[in-house]
């Protein structure tokens, strides 16, 4: 099927008879070698939630960032008109000042501190109402209790951010917006790292917000939350406006999102998979157990036991807390957790895997759920990236030292392959959307000849297209030989990929199903229960 073209002159609002709070006029932001947004025109109408759609590196985020004051006037071209005025704001404080507060995708908050502390962070009440003299601790208390309790959040104030989940960390974040007088409230991907029922309780907050009056943007790539929440949807790709959808007129639907965001229809988002590959069984882990490196007594896997085969993509399903990650960490070298015991054997013989160091050498590579954090170094650049787990396949035996060269034929190598987008593999991965950044770390640990690929939730925060991409690269690795366990949230992910599913309940293995037979309902039930086994 041929690409969706654009008109000539792209629809760049939904009707409406609201008010318009925000215009974005002839939008051009430019970065070294990149033209990140071209003419982008958008508006926004007051009382409405309005989401922005588009691919990973489409300029979704640099939009929000040129709104928000993080990049500044003259820094872009275009005029920004807020409530009827156009505005130049030269750094975030001043769009906060006017009602604009943005929430990243990575949370500002300090785990250190507390609540309350997080909450009024450069805006502490003082005694007397005045901008100098001692903070009102006493005022602070009160008003987060007020706060929170606004986004339904019943939490102590005194506790500290390191203490709470992500989907109460997005809560504090919205209740600091709520202190800040916001009227329009941008969120960058805030359901990413969020289970199924702390997104939906984000977006009731969000409809609760629509109904006091306040205006949200939202960017999202859970297409389906999309479609259930925004009033009208505008569609970025490679940095220009395509169209703005009218939700409330009908027809729009998650393939026609979709076409609007690559181009082209995508008939098959999961590659075809028989099992035709499919070997014998190489890996196995028999009777796993790990304890809580603070907490030794709470387990947070229990005698878990189960097989991958040679070819083969192992799905595991469970909410978050299950345990699904500490299991995975703890098999790749003891990275989590303590007392580990139990025994893991590859090609039936039993192995010792003692550090990260002992897995890698095993032929085990482990894709974190954290690409930022754990999965790269952001300091470094593409090419330092792709090579660093496995330096050896590059030194040169003669000198001793890594050989340049190959490094950089390696990493343009994954470029082209992984089709990473980026002028160069010296660019920093800092400066890469989060699709190419985990692109970057699969091609990091492929680089390994990984035996075993484990994929902590291989796709979170990304584009429909990206996905894709990375289930093509999956099923490539499957059908070369390579063992996957693929760890996700997303169930159809699982069903689509898998060719066999565990399920992992409070730490411990539930059920085994064929993904050929299994369904939504059937996982999730597996998902939320002990085993037959275990409750007899």
């Amino acid at each position: 099927m041929a690409p969706v073209q654009p008109a000539s002159a792209p629809s760049t609002s939904a009707p409406s008879n609201r008010p318009t709070i925000l215009e974005m006029r002839s939008i051009t932001k430019e970065f070294p070698g990149v033209k990140a947004l071209d003419n982008v025109t958008m508006r926004v109408d007051a009382g409405t939630v309005h989401a922005i759609c588009g691919e990973n590196g489409a300029g979704k985020s640099t939009l929000m960032k040129v709104l928000s004051g993080v990049y500044p006037f003259g820094t872009y071209e275009g005029d920004i008109v807020y409530n009827g005025e156009v505005v130049r704001f030269r750094d975030i404080k001043q769009s906060e000042a006017a009602g604009i507060v943005i929430i990243h995708q990575e949370l500002a908050l300090i785990p250190e501190l507390s609540i309350t502390e997080n909450i009024f962070l450069g805006n502490e009440p003082r005694r007397g109402g005045g901008r100098r003299g001692p903070i009102d601790w006493v005022e602070a208390h009160k008003r987060a209790v007020d706060l929170l309790a606004r986004v339904g959040l019943d939490d102590d104030p005194d506790t500290k951010i390191k203490n709470i989940g992500v989907g109460k960390q997005q809560l504090v974040e919205i209740a600091k917006a709520l202190n800040k007088n916001v009227k329009l409230l941008i969120l960058d991907e805030p359901t990413a790292a969020l289970n199924e029922s702390d997104s939906q309780h984000l977006l009731d907050l969000i409809r609760g917000l629509k109904g006091r009056g306040i205006t949200s943007i939202m960017i999202s790539h859970k297409l389906n939350e999309i479609e259930a929440i925004a009033d009208a949807i505008t569609i970025i790709r490679d940095g220009k406006t395509i169209e703005t959808l009218d939700v409330a007129a009908g027809g729009v639907d998650e393939d026609r999102i979709i076409r609007g965001m690559v181009g082209r229809v995508l008939e098959n988002r999961f590659p075809p998979h028989d099992g035709s590959t499919i070997g014998d069984v190489f890996f196995e882990v028999r009777d796993w157990t790990v304890r809580h490196p603070l907490t030794p007594e709470r387990l947070v896997a229990k005698n878990s036991s189960f097989t991958v085969r040679a070819g083969e993509v192992v799905g595991f399903a469970g909410l978050m807390g299950a345990g699904r990650t500490e299991l995975a960490m703890s098999i790749f070298g003891q990275s989590y957790g303590t007392k580990i015991s139990g025994e893991i054997l590859i090609d039936g013989k039993p192995v010792t895997i003692n550090n990260v160091s002992d897995a890698i050498a095993h032929g085990l590579a482990y894709v974190s759920e954290d690409r930022k954090a754990l999965g790269l170094n952001l300091l470094d650049d593409i090419q330092t990236s792709v090579v660093s787990a496995k330096l050896k396949k590059i030194a040169s035996k003669r000198l001793g030292s890594i050989d340049a060269y190959r490094e950089h034929d390696v990493a343009e190598q994954y470029r082209t392959s992984l089709r990473i987008k980026t002028p160069t593999v010296l660019e920093g991965v800092n400066k890469l959307s989060g699709g190419n950044q985990q692109k970057v770390v699969l091609a990091k640990w492929m680089f390994t000849d990984p035996r075993l690929l484990i994929l902590d939730e291989p796709t979170r925060g990304i584009d429909v297209g990206a996905k894709t991409e990375i289930y093509g690269i999956i099923r490539k690795l499957a059908e070369q030989g390579a063992g996957i366990i693929l760890i996700s949230s997303e169930l159809p992910e699982l069903l689509g990929v898998a060719d066999r599913i565990y399920t992992i309940f409070e730490g411990r293995i539930t059920d085994e199903l064929a993904a050929t037979t299994a369904d939504p309902e059937t996982l999730m039930k597996s998902m939320t229960s002990i085993s037959k086994k275990d409750a007899a």
